[in-house]
């Protein structure tokens, strides 16, 4: 049975979510790869364990994580249950429903019985009573905002779920999410957005003050731009990268251009003493406008390398100043 490090709260920073009583670690810990069917079990345990002993509390799934679909939360339910029962009520644990999740037409999308359905299906998959963070995984064209927002009000009066959040809402559509959720005395946690050096669609938008204003979080995915802006790709593209095999990824992307940019980046971060990686992950937290960055994980070093950005998260004005000059 696991043991956690018991100074693992020494490790790690944490900031209030929005206006609410959750305090979330700088940096979480996603299961979107790595912790499907056709993963290796005991790399996925080792994994959590080394999270957890790093101060990571907050685990993010989805219904449709694997491959297969739900294979992540089945294999997270099973280490849970298996070696960490006992601290459930130290995790804070997250799961969403909004893509395609099975056949038909009730299960995609932003439906009160897909929603409702969907959480079921999680919740017994990870063999829980509830979740912290039930999120809808983003917006619905064509269902009523309102028929998604009152199926999530009432999740939580359920007990299915302690908290409710959206993911992938630009600012209008956080608001009218956050507007309903407020008339049914729901409100809303938090936002799960993607942003990063290369994609700062967040800032044009306005969403970091738009969330602070709604008095919610926001947390963002994809902070090193699928490993684009880590040193695997100072000298060109790995034969095993993730651009060679992840569609998510293209190699076609990976411009001369871009690896210039790269390559600069890096030079800034080697003078404030830290890896590309880790100066990645604290500018998205500058000025403490974002809750928490998600991070996902191949294998455990991975993430105490990740967690060593904390030990340096201030930038200079003339550091920022550089840095928008590279990414123009």
């Amino acid at each position: 049975m696991y043991k956690a490090d018991e100074k693992r709260y020494e490790k790690m920073k944490y900031l209030r979510c929005g206006k609410s009583g959750i305090m979330l670690p700088r940096i979480s810990l996603g299961l979107w790869h790595n912790f499907g069917s056709v993963d290796r079990y005991e790399n996925m345990k080792q994994m959590l364990y080394t999270a957890f002993d790093a101060g990571i509390t907050h685990f993010d799934l989805a219904n449709n994580y694997g491959p297969v679909p739900g294979s992540a939360e089945a294999n997270f339910g099973r280490i849970l249950h298996e070696e960490m029962k006992s601290y459930r009520d130290e995790m804070i644990i997250s799961t969403k429903a909004g893509y395609d999740m099975w056949p038909g037409p009730y299960g995609n999308f932003g439906s009160r019985k897909y929603l409702m359905a969907s959480l079921d299906q999680s919740l017994q998959r990870m063999g829980l009573d509830y979740v912290d963070i039930f999120y809808h995984h983003r917006p619905d064209p064509d269902t009523p905002i309102e028929e998604t927002m009152n199926a999530l009000s009432d999740i939580v009066r359920s007990g299915k779920a302690l908290y409710v959040g959206i993911s992938n809402y630009n600012s209008e559509q956080a608001r009218k999410a956050a507007q309903i959720l407020k008339e049914n005395n729901t409100p809303l946690l938090i936002n799960q957005v993607r942003y990063n050096m290369f994609d700062r669609w967040v800032e044009k938008d306005g969403l970091k003050e738009t969330m602070n204003e709604l008095g919610a979080g926001m947390i963002v995915f994809s902070p090193l731009a699928q490993g684009l802006l880590t040193d695997r790709y100072l000298n060109g593209i790995p034969e095993d990268s993730r651009a060679k095999r992840n569609h998510f990824l293209h190699e076609d992307s990976i411009t001369e251009p871009v690896l210039e940019r790269v390559r600069s980046l890096n030079a800034i971060a080697v003078k404030r003493g830290q890896s590309l990686a880790e100066m990645a992950l604290a500018w998205n937290l500058r000025e403490d406008k974002v809750t928490s960055v998600l991070i996902g994980s191949s294998r455990p070093e991975q993430i105490i390398d990740g967690v060593k950005f904390l030990q340096n998260m201030e930038f200079t004005k003339s550091e920022l100043e550089e840095i928008d000059k590279i990414l123009g």
